[in-house]
């Protein structure tokens, strides 16, 4: 198995791949199977227009705790770690190579991400991004992750001593605006197991990336695109 380095893999999700204990997703005890959903949908009919927003206006229009409902608490952002990651075992992520296969690695200036901490029957997670930019580059974009990403069913993520096992599937995706993307994300790693559900929503010149337990991403999914889509 070739590896190549990296510093963050694979879009919002993996805040999960060096922090399992921490149930980003819905921790499951191991040996537990996750099905997956039939394909995403694409070309919804939403008109929505296509002048790229800013950052600032982006970070209007993420979900708040006020949006959320009780139970939610902020995240402060975590500090981008220095350690390389090492994948094995994704020759498509290999071959996307450097930073095109992390968040900040999608190449889109115009950005603004949440996340938050639900304390419901178990702890989990829940996370928001919105991008900008042209629609077609957004879906070059998200399209060229999600696609190496799902090519490989499984695969490993390790950062020194801490190695995690992953499982790609394809998850079934609401037929919400222009393009639609969805993926379940298995993290395996001590006896433990976390999986986050990804769902990816271009709408025009925003992009609406939720990641976390899965409950939590098809509960607020609707929400966050109504918001982005919102002027402030």
């Amino acid at each position: 198995m070739r590896r190549f380095t990296t510093t963050v893999l694979g879009l919002g999700a993996v805040f999960t791949v060096l922090a399992l204990t921490g149930c980003a997703g819905h921790a499951e005890p191991a040996g537990t199977s996750a099905s997956a959903s039939a394909s995403a949908h694409r070309g919804g009919s939403t008109a929505a227009a296509s002048v790229p927003l800013s950052s600032a206006q982006l970070d209007q229009r993420l979900l708040n705790i006020g949006d959320l409902g009780e139970g939610y608490t902020r995240k402060p952002e975590a500090p981008r770690r220095n350690d390389d990651v090492t994948v094995i075992g994704c020759p498509a992520l290999e071959k996307l190579g450097g930073d095109t296969a992390t968040g900040s690695g999608l190449d889109f200036a115009r950005k603004a991400k949440a996340s938050f901490a639900y304390s419901g029957s178990s702890s989990s997670e829940v996370s928001e991004e919105l991008y900008s930019d042209s629609p077609a580059k957004l879906s070059t974009g998200i399209s060229t992750v999600f696609d190496a990403m799902l090519s490989c069913p499984s695969y490993q993520v390790a950062s020194g001593s801490t190695a995690v096992d992953i499982g790609t599937a394809k998850s079934a995706a609401p037929n919400l605006g222009d393009e639609q993307w969805s993926q379940l994300l298995t993290f395996s790693a001590g006896g433990q197991r976390s999986v986050v559900k990804q769902t990816a929503i271009r709408d025009g010149s925003i992009l609406v990336l939720v990641s976390g337990a899965p409950g939590l991403v098809d509960t607020h999914l609707d929400k966050a695109l109504a918001k982005a889509r919102t002027a402030r």
